[in-house]
């Protein structure tokens, strides 16, 4: 595994997006700590035909086989599972994605909460001067959104909201999908084919 990435999804709207970076995560062949919100299990469920099971062993076979890639290493971590790798600074990977993010779960990191693993995990690369990076997906942001993107920018957190663009001249709702995972591979420092960079 040449990469350990900590992908969390909450209840925003923005399932795809989430379960691309997945897959192109796995294709890299990272090794990939998933954390599910119960929010994020209905979304996925609403906005694609993915029907997430109960229990983790089920829940891991329905996204590897939803992603559609044997490559790199799912692991599933329970929202309250306090002895995951990524509840601790010792164990946890340098990086973090939430996507989507809800603005619930931006407020919870940025009052340092860690009422459940998504926020523990978060408070984790925080406190270690990890990398983690927040897809928030809502409009309009109000100041209290702002402000809490604003504290945690000044943490050093990315915020990097779900706004793709449109100078790839995109011909589907994936190639939007892809223009924003693209961007995050960048921030994570993986190699990507999904969209050309600005003056390519």
């Amino acid at each position: 595994m040449n990469k350990r990435v900590t992908l969390a999804f909450t209840g925003a709207s923005g399932a795809p997006y989430g379960l691309r970076l997945l897959q192109c995560l796995l294709l890299a062949d990272c090794e990939v700590f998933v954390i599910l919100s119960k929010a994020a299990r209905i979304v996925i469920g609403t906005e694609t035909e993915l029907a997430l099971p109960a229990g983790t062993g089920a829940t891991e076979k329905a996204l590897r086989d939803w992603v559609g890639t044997d490559k790199g290493q799912l692991v599933l971590c329970g929202l309250e599972q306090w002895t995951a790798p990524v509840a601790s600074g010792s164990g946890a990977p340098a990086t973090m994605v939430v996507c989507p993010c809800s603005t619930g779960t931006l407020s919870a990191i940025a009052s340092g909460a860690s009422d459940n693993l998504i926020e523990r995990a978060a408070d984790v690369a925080i406190k270690e001067g990890r990398k983690l990076i927040l897809v928030p997906r809502e409009t309009p942001f109000s100041a209290i959104h702002l402000e809490n993107m604003l504290k945690l920018a000044r943490l050093g957190v990315i915020i990097m909201p779900a706004a793709p663009g449109f100078y790839h001249q995109p011909e589907s709702v994936s190639d939007l999908v892809d223009f924003m995972v693209a961007r995050l591979l960048d921030h994570l420092g993986i190699e990507q084919t999904l969209v050309k960079r600005w003056g390519e």
